[in-house]
């Protein structure tokens, strides 16, 4: 059994587009639905919960009708207007059945500079968390650029676990975890299960992927945002979200995945 850093009372939970959409891109409702109910078991164990969520691009191209995902800044911002509405409709409706109320918080890279803004966020999340409601954290597509050209949602995962005190990132995604090489190009790829320090020959094997249709980000951002966590003493936890009792599992202490221990010092 793995044995976390600190004891698990706030854990920040981050989805992909592909975790949460079917393969043609509209919007899955089981894997949804079943995410809600990990999560809101999670809150009904005592442990607060933080969930940051991509998709809303995804989905706002197909309520749209669109051939494919946008291409050009101005259409994907289009999208994410349309599609953030359609997200968090269907995410309400879910946690809603268990009996919590989710609140939407979308902010823009200033969070990381902006002191005020930093302070803002803290203070609106630390509120919501205090009334019992599951934050549903996404960037700003429709007035920010940054996300949208160089990364996705892992970084902003991890600044809002930072933000949060956070014990725990979990970052789902489509990949198992870290391995030694691409496993979709080496069949006898191992999978790291835990990381201590990231250093250059480990950044080395983060090979971005861009084998996922919905989504932007690859390994080399969420070794980012391990890094980015494990400074501040919180661990990270990449896993593949093909089920969701994945969470549980992870919680639990299982060794599935791919844990970055938070430096205790």
């Amino acid at each position: 059994m793995r044995k976390f850093t600190r004891d698990l009372k706030r854990v920040v939970v981050k989805v992909g587009s592909s975790s949460i959409t079917h393969d043609n891109g509209i919007i899955n409702l089981q894997k949804i639905d079943e995410l809600a109910w990990e999560l809101s078991n999670l809150k009904n164990h005592g442990i607060e919960v933080v969930l940051v969520s991509s998709g809303a691009i995804a989905a706002g191209a197909k309520r749209l009708n669109l051939k494919e995902r946008p291409r050009d800044t101005i259409g994907k911002q289009a999208a994410s207007a349309v599609g953030q509405v359609a997200l968090m409709n269907t995410y309400n409706r879910s946690f809603n059945e268990y009996n919590y109320q989710a609140g939407q918080v979308l902010v823009t890279k200033h969070i990381e500079t902006d002191d005020t803004m930093k302070e803002n966020t803290k203070n609106t999340l630390s509120q919501l968390l205090g009334m019992n409601v599951i934050p549903i954290v996404n960037e700003n597509d429709t007035i920010s650029t940054f996300e949208i050209e160089f990364g996705d949602n892992d970084t902003l995962s991890a600044v809002v676990s930072r933000i949060v005190d956070a014990d725990l990132l979990i970052l789902l995604s489509d990949i198992d975890g870290l391995y030694d090489d691409d496993p979709n190009q080496n069949k006898d790829a191992k999978l790291i299960s835990e990381v201590y320090e990231i250093d250059d020959g480990l950044k080395a094997m983060a090979k971005d992927s861009s084998s996922s249709k919905v989504g932007t980000g690859g390994m080399s951002t969420k070794i980012n945002a391990a890094n980015l966590c494990m400074e501040k003493g919180i661990d990270v936890v990449i896993a593949n979200s093909s089920d969701m009792k994945i969470i549980r599992k992870i919680v639990g202490g299982e060794e599935v995945g791919t844990i970055f221990k938070g430096n205790s010092n």
